[in-house]
This record gives structure tokens, C-alpha cells and sequence, in this order.
């Protein structure tokens, strides 16, 4: 007695096409003839699942077995045999290209041309590089089309001929009788591995493989603003493609180099500046440098140690647009060493008559305020 269609896929009732289809692949997977040759009860199973399928996919047939059962779709006896696999959403290609990566019918699959493989490459720079853009040329090992032999791989003067084994088509076709009438399949050819081609007379630059290892002198253009890490993309500048394919592309990876002077936060540059104690007793007016030369800079009398001065304009350019980053400039007051005699009786002098609130720098409230509000004005 026949089982039930839906019980031999495992599907419910309510089973949409889409799930009969795919429960039935994943057996027809396992138990075709193909994978497990010999194995009669697989070979029945296989039988059994398509004779399911070839009702279940089709919506007037499957209509009358929900219906009527068995009797509704009564083939007179013929049973597997006499199923029209026209009516079937896929045929047993599908189920060949699943195993063999082939098709039905001889169809032939020889590779194309294959785009080549991506390069990168770390490139160090300076901080300057970085800011203000810079062109620098490097050197890139990679595979490249050999220009001996055009990319052939066949000596000059002669070229790859076409494959005796599988006629040039890439695949070999096999005929099979199976239990369910003959089935032709495709598997690529070994002679040729595909290329549908053969080179008697090898090239002796690239020994047959159309492609040899160079080193490419590359012009790469660092834009200004440019930030750690950023990626460059140069199209086409990779390794070169196969059978005419395209080469591939080159990524440039920028890695900037720590500044002795400076440390970089977005486009805002960072510094310390030491100043002796009279210049921030005092005040005064100091050279700072900057990645575009020295500027001048005020420091008001009364200035504290680690006080921060704005110069705008004066950090890394935007790499999009016009205008630049700021520099921010700490000052550090640095206490003298080694004093002489008069120089130590000249401070004793000055604590003796100095209130030591004064000495500290104590301010009020409002005249912290005050500063705060100067120093983000600039």
C-alpha cells in the first residue's frame, strides 16, 4: 500500500509549493542513484519521493489527491514509470548541477574571464604628508599579464590549441542508463581543466600561465586632511585578470607616523610650550611653532601653568572644503634650577614682601570666569 504524499516528503497538509519543492531536493539529494549507487532501498525512496513530488507540485492533480487519495491521481498502474517529467518545475538538471556542478544536455559551462585579485598596501607618511597632501610612488609586488606571450601562455609564434578530449567545449557529456531512462551529464574536462584549450609549446617567461610576478612602480596621490587608516582606491591597479578578465584594484592604506611636536585629535592640533616663570609672572610674546611655521603668540601677565591658548586655523586642513582645524597650545611654567646667591636672596625678597595668596595666584570667582570665557574666545 503507498504511503502518503505529504508523510513521504514530511511536509504537512498545508505545505506551500515552495516547501514541497525544497523538502523533496533535500531528498532527492541523499538518496539518488548518483550518490549511492547499489543502494536499492535509497533507489526506492528516490522513486517514491518523486512519484510524490510529480503530484504535490502540480495544482490540479494535487487538488484531486487531497481529495480522492491515491485513486484521485491513478496513473492505471504505470505508477513512477509513467509520469510526465515535463510537469515538473525542475527537472533532473537541477538535481545534477546540485551533485556535479553540471548541467543537462551538454550545455557547455567553460570558465570565463575572471576578474583579477585585490592588492593593498600599508604606506607610511609624515604628519605634514597628511595635512597638506603629498605624491609619493611605491613599489607593489604582484602578478602580472606576461608581455612575452600577450597573456596566451603559449610560446610567441604559436597559440593554445583547441582540447582533443572534450572538443574545446570545456565538459566532457556522459550518457547513463538509470532505472528512470537515460540521463546525459556534464563534468569538466581534466585534459584542460575547463579552458577548453591546451598549449603545446609553453611560454619560458610565464612557463604556460599567462601571468608573472612583477614589481609596479605606482604614483599615489595623498590628498590633504588625509586621517589615519584612510583607504585610497586605485581602480584597476591590482593583479591582473584571467582570460581577458579585468585587474583588479589597489588599496592604499595610510598610516601616519607620531609627530616629535604635535598630536593630532580630528583636525585639531595639540602642544606644550614651556615658559619661564617670569614670562608668566610678567606676560609676554612667544614664537609657537606650527606645520606651517612660526607665529606669534601673547601671553598675558598673571598666566598659570597649563593654561590653554586657541590659535585658530592653524591645525590640519579639511580634506573636504576649505579651512583647517585649530592649534591648541599649553603652557607649562618651569621652575628655575641651580640659582645663584643673588638670584635666591632676589626671591626671598619677593616672598617677604608678597602675600602668599598673590604667590598662588588665587583669583575671585569672576575673574576665572572672566578667563575662561577669554581663552574660548581666542
Amino acid at each position: 500500500m503507498k504511503r502518503d504524499y505529504y508523510e513521504v516528503l514530511g511536509v504537512p497538509r498545508t505545505a506551500s509549493l515552495d516547501e514541497i519543492k525544497k523538502a523533496y531536493r533535500k531528498i532527492a539529494r541523499e538518496n539518488h542513484p548518483d550518490v549511492k549507487p547499489g543502494d536499492k532501498q535509497a533507489e526506492e525512496r528516490f522513486k517514491e519521493a518523486t512519484e510524490a513530488y510529480a503530484v504535490l507540485s502540480d495544482p490540479e492533480k494535487r487538488a484531486k489527491y487531497d481529495q480522492y487519495g491515491h485513486t484521485g491521481v491513478d496513473f492505471n498502474g504505470q505508477g513512477f514509470g509513467g509520469f510526465d517529467f515535463s510537469d515538473f518545475d525542475f527537472g533532473f538538471g537541477d538535481i545534477f548541477d546540485m551533485f556535479f556542478g553540471g548541467g543537462m544536455g551538454g550545455t557547455s559551462r567553460r570558465r570565463g574571464p575572471v576578474r583579477g585579485a585585490d592588492l593593498r598596501y600599508d604606506l607610511s607618511i609624515t604628519l605634514e604628508e597628511a595635512a597638506f597632501g603629498a605624491k609619493k610612488e611605491i613599489e607593489v609586488p604582484m602578478s602580472d599579464t606576461c608581455q612575452h606571450c600577450g597573456g596566451s601562455g603559449a610560446a610567441p609564434g604559436t597559440k593554445p590549441a583547441t582540447c582533443v578530449q572534450c572538443g574545446g567545449t570545456g565538459q566532457i557529456r556522459t550518457v547513463q542508463r538509470t532505472p528512470f531512462g537515460q540521463i546525459t551529464t556534464t563534468r569538466t574536462c581534466t585534459v584542460c581543466n575547463g579552458e577548453g584549450k591546451v598549449i603545446g609549446t609553453p611560454c619560458d617567461k610565464c612557463r604556460g600561465k599567462g601571468k608573472v610576478r612583477t614589481v609596479k612602480r605606482i604614483e599615489v596621490n595623498i590628498p590633504k586632511g588625509s586621517e589615519d587608516g584612510l583607504s585610497l582606491r586605485l581602480s584597476g591597479r591590482g593583479e591582473a585578470g584571467e582570460r581577458g578578465g579585468p585587474s583588479g584594484d589597489l588599496y592604499v592604506v595610510l598610516n601616519i607616523q607620531p609627530h616629535e611636536f604635535f598630536e593630532r585629535n580630528g583636525n585639531d592640533l595639540y602642544c606644550e610650550i614651556p615658559i619661564t616663570f617670569v614670562q608668566a609672572a610678567l606676560g609676554d610674546e612667544i614664537e609657537v611653532p606650527t606645520l606651517q611655521g612660526h607665529v606669534k603668540m601673547k601671553i598675558p601677565e598673571g598666566t598659570q601653568t597649563s593654561r590653554v591658548f586657541r590659535i585658530k586655523g592653524m591645525g590640519i586642513p579639511y580634506r573636504r572644503g576649505s579651512g583647517a582645524g585649530d592649534l591648541h597650545v599649553k603652557v607649562v611654567v618651569t621652575t628655575p634650577t641651580k640659582l645663584t646667591e643673588k638670584q635666591k636672596e632676589l626671591l626671598r625678597e619677593f616672598a617677604r614682601i608678597t602675600p602668599v595668596d598673590q604667590q598662588l595666584g588665587k583669583k575671585s570667582f569672576w575673574e576665572r570666569v572672566k578667563e575662561n570665557v577669554r581663552d574660548a574666545m581666542g
